[in-house]
């Protein structure tokens, strides 16, 4: 994992131009291998380095300043995600995320010598789902933390990498944000909204990822936004209406041994709860005992999952024509105590990011049924490590 993380520090250093996804995109083995390994898109890892902090005691969120950056610890990232409609019909699914990774505790000695000098690199990802033609654009976009071309602020709220943003005003209940990003083929403009406040996992926001001390991240989400705004894509651009779901992390230690990957699904029902869920994956291919998640009620109210209390079974697999890493993109998910069993289909199959990493993320349909009769739902799913 360490030399995929170095290799990622050193094209952000040589501040290289954004990347954009094509069918032409070509890979030797030796990439495809690094692009594999199941590094920092949500759990980053690597060897603990002396001095950052780690994610040990439950802890009270306090909001505006947990929205900023934590600097104190190696890896963080601000995650959004979401369906959206045109008045045409028209359907779109999006991803902008954008990944903070520490060279050195508090940014070292950033602000002395040189003023390109930086002790934070940043990686910021956009992806829209085509969902009429069936397919993915995704472009990347890497930086370093100084002289203003990346970073994040807590109040007001605004994080950054060049010209994509996500900037307003949040808080512990509510948030008013607006999402900005252009790259070639696409575009976005969006104003986000809460619906429902901060849904806090884990255990007081410490979700542990493994049995080490110290093995696990701070995290929360805002589970519904009302999105609103307009996307451009290949010229035609379409005003929009539709939910999307943020998700935030920080942490510093690294995966359990044995950990290869895993699957994360953020899904937003149409009984007014939502179901964020992941599964920690082991070489042998079950479940890590750490593997859990979060089913959050109509009032906002959250019960925390453990791996006693979910059946997860993938039922369908799709192969990349580019890569030949074989996803299980459909799924079955069963919590017996809350009566719940959901059926998880991808809007379209290929929705594989083949970037500075390699992994699917991409648009959901939900089916399934609950205490009250039948459900239908949106999300999104995120398969790492495959």
């Amino acid at each position: 994992m360490r030399p995929v993380l170095a290799s990622l520090f050193f094209v952000a250093l040589a501040a290289c131009k954004p990347v954009a996804q094509s069918e032409s995109n070509r890979t030797t083995a030796a990439e495809d291998e690094a692009r594999s390994t199941p590094t920092g898109l949500r759990f980053l890892g690597g060897e603990v380095e002396d001095g950052f902090r780690r994610a040990t005691q439950p802890i009270d969120l306090v909001f505006p300043r947990d929205h900023g950056s934590h600097d104190e610890f190696r890896n963080e990232w601000w995650y959004f995600t979401g369906n959206v409609a045109a008045s045409s019909g028209r359907e779109f699914g999006f991803e902008l995320t954008f990944f903070r990774i520490g060279l050195a505790p508090h940014g070292g000695d950033e602000q002395r010598g040189s003023a390109w000098r930086a002790g934070q690199v940043w990686m910021a990802h956009f992806a829209i789902t085509d969902v009429q033609n069936g397919r993915l654009i995704a472009t990347e976009r890497l930086a370093r933390g100084a002289l203003g071309l990346a970073g994040a602020t807590a109040a007001p709220f605004r994080v950054w990498v060049e010209d994509w943003s996500v900037s307003g005003l949040a808080d512990e209940r509510s948030c008013a944000l607006m999402l900005q990003a252009q790259d070639g083929q696409i575009a976005a403009s969006l104003d986000l909204e809460a619906v429902k406040p901060v849904a806090v996992h884990g255990e007081r926001g410490l979700d542990a990822k493994g049995p080490e001390p110290g093995n696990a991240s701070y995290y929360y989400s805002f589970p519904r936004l009302d999105v609103r705004g307009w996307m451009l894509v290949d010229g035609t651009r379409s005003d929009v209406t539709g939910s999307a779901w943020m998700d935030r992390e920080w942490s510093t230690s690294a995966l359990s041994p044995g950990v290869v990957g895993w699957q994360w699904f953020g899904l937003q029902l149409s009984d007014g709860r939502e179901l964020m869920l992941y599964g920690l994956r082991q070489a042998d291919g079950t479940l890590s005992a750490y593997s859990g998640g979060s089913l959050i009620g109509v009032d906002g109210s959250t019960t925390r999952l453990g791996r006693a209390d979910i059946e997860l079974a993938a039922t369908r697999y799709w192969t990349s024509p580019r890569t030949r890493a074989r996803y299980p993109v459909s799924w079955q998910i069963t919590i017996p105590a809350a009566a719940l069993t959901l059926t998880v289909e991808p809007r379209v199959s290929d929705q594989e990011i083949n970037l500075s990493v390699r992994y699917w993320e991409g648009s959901v349909r939900v089916t399934g049924q609950g205490h009250d009769g039948p459900l239908t739902g949106r999300g999104y799913l995120e398969l790492a490590g495959y």
